[in-house]
C-alpha cells in the first residue's frame, strides 16, 4: 500500500522484503532438477520460484552454498565458494 499525501501524490512506498522463503538476493545455490544441475548467485522474486541465471527454479530443488554477506567468491574446480585472492 502506498502512502498520499493530501493531494493524492505518492510520498512512500511500501517497503520491500530483503529475504524470501530463507533465501536472498546473491546466494549461491546449487540447484538439481530432474534435468540439470546448476551452480550460481539467485536472486529472489516473490512468487515460488527464483532466478538462477537464465532458469527458473523452484526452492525445493535448491541447497544454498553460501550465504551473501557482502563479498565477492570465486569457485575452484571442486566447486566450493572460496574468498577471492587478496
Amino acid at each position: 500500500m502506498c502512502v498520499t499525501d493530501a493531494t493524492g501524490f505518492p510520498k512512500q512506498h511500501k517497503k520491500r522484503s530483503r529475504t524470501f522463503q530463507g533465501y536472498r538476493t546473491g546466494d549461491i545455490v546449487k540447484a538439481m532438477t530432474p534435468k540439470r544441475t546448476l551452480t550460481g548467485r539467485i536472486a529472489i522474486r516473490h512468487r515460488p520460484s527464483f532466478r538462477l541465471g537464465t532458469a527458473d527454479i523452484h526452492p525445493k530443488y535448491m541447497r544454498r552454498l553460501h550465504r551473501a554477506d557482502g563479498y565477492e567468491y570465486e569457485q575452484r574446480k571442486g566447486g566450493v565458494a572460496l574468498p577471492p585472492h587478496a
